[in-house]
């Protein structure tokens, strides 16, 4: 969230952020409701200190022993516009508090200004694209003559986008997770075991809420939803909590499933593993120092790519324009692998700064050496989610007669070397 008095000293940066991310915000509404609200409160101080002077003349009256009746009947009509405008006041406040969870995190000034993907800007890239002397097939194919999902059956139990992985596929999928997890942890990342369900309040924290909400899987009369990403209940762990600033950086990796309806997907492609309802992922977060969450973003994104080139796949780096950000941050690199069966780039991970925002929505602090408290910085990345992941390995990994070759750094995991019928 961004604190009104920022919102107050630059209502053009706010509202040219809104813009250049396609988010929808009236500043001048905000500041108008925001000026009666301090212009009510200017009177309500007032007529408390002329309350308080009314009640010490009361006082002085009595103690003389003469006719304070007048004073007494002013002070009772001081009070009853005191409670009027507190009225107001509170009236007036409820517009725009919820104008203000609708104000998104505005882009860092490093960011390209742009309206879609075809305008995101490519950082690095990785290895080659494998080399085939045979057309590769595409992970559907590979997938059903070796038996490793079942598209039909996860249907049949769930409806469309619930992919059910079976034998060699369920192995693979658990072994991703694994070696992603115990590589993070190997990395000074500490480990939590979220739950899958969460509270309304912790999704507006990170920022899904309320902008993502037909995304959501929803329980409870709304109250309750699945979570969309670890990211939302670890961020939130020290939700009203105040660190130390010896107690910075943290950082902490989780697997958890997600769960998206994907209600803005129609027209993007959905088949397979592609864009799915339900995922595996393994997140990373930080928490941070301000003066130091863009170095911790740079760490952050080249952690998660450590991953991606263990598995040797052949990948770049994305820097997102302005109008792909999220709502909730300021800035954000994506890594993409080459699947060559689908002959394209598939988005594994999103790395973000969101600064102060969700901070404030959560009100996580951190005092100083020197006593002060400030709001911390918090990013998120994924470290990374599987789905994509899979294609990308299953097609770069694939040989003519049908048969997967199964990277060195997951053979311990799963005691065989070739996927095969």
């Amino acid at each position: 969230m961004l604190p009104i008095q920022f919102i107050r000293e630059n209502p053009e940066r706010v509202q040219e952020g809104a813009f250049n991310k396609g988010e929808k915000l009236d500043v001048q509404r905000i500041l108008s409701l925001d000026r009666d609200i301090r212009t009510k409160l200017h009177e309500v101080e007032e007529l408390k200190a002329r309350r308080n002077k009314a009640s010490q003349e009361i006082s002085g009256l009595k103690k003389q022993k003469l006719d304070a009746t007048d004073i007494i009947v002013e002070m009772k009509d001081i009070s009853a516009t005191i409670k009027n405008l507190d009225t107001e006041i509170a009236d007036l406040r409820k517009p725009l508090n919820e104008l203000m969870i609708w104000v998104p995190n505005i882009p860092h000034e490093s960011v390209p200004l742009g309206k879609d993907e075809n305008d995101n800007v490519e950082i690095r890239s990785w290895g080659t694209p494998p080399e085939f002397d045979f057309k590769p097939k595409g992970h559907l194919t590979l997938g059903k003559s070796l038996g490793l999902f079942n598209f039909e059956w996860g249907s049949k139990l769930s409806g469309t986008g619930f992919p059910l992985y079976t034998g060699n596929g369920a192995k693979l999928e658990r072994a991703l997770i694994n070696f992603m997890l115990d590589y993070h942890i190997n990395n000074n990342y500490e480990e939590l075991y979220p739950p899958f369900v969460t509270l309304r309040h912790t999704l507006e924290a990170t920022g899904q809420l309320p902008k993502l909400e037909e995304d959501m899987y929803h329980i409870d009369d709304g109250e309750m939803f699945l979570i969309p990403t670890a990211e939302v209940p670890v961020t939130n762990i020290y939700r009203d909590d105040i660190l130390s600033e010896e107690e910075l950086p943290q950082k902490y990796v989780a697997f958890s499933p997600c769960f998206r309806r994907e209600a803005g997907s129609y027209g993007k492609e959905t088949r397979g593993l592609i864009r799915v309802h339900q995922f595996n992922k393994v997140e990373l977060v930080k928490f941070v120092l301000p003066e130091s969450s863009y170095d911790e973003l740079e760490s952050l994104i080249l952690d998660a790519e450590s991953i991606v080139q263990a598995l040797g796949l052949h990948y770049r780096v994305m820097e997102l324009c302005t109008g792909e950000l999220s709502f909730a941050s300021t800035k954000c690199y994506d890594i993409e692998v080459w699947a060559p069966g689908e002959n394209r780039w598939l988005e594994v991970s999103s790395c973000s700064n969101f600064e102060a925002f969700q901070a404030r929505r959560a009100n996580i602090r951190y005092r100083k050496e020197n006593g002060g408290v400030n709001f911390i910085h918090t990013l998120n990345g994924s470290g990374v989610a599987t789905a994509r992941l899979m294609v990308a390995l299953l097609e770069t990994y694939q040989n003519n007669d049908g048969t997967v070759n199964i990277p060195d750094v997951l053979q311990p995991y799963m005691q065989m070397t070739l996927l095969r019928n």
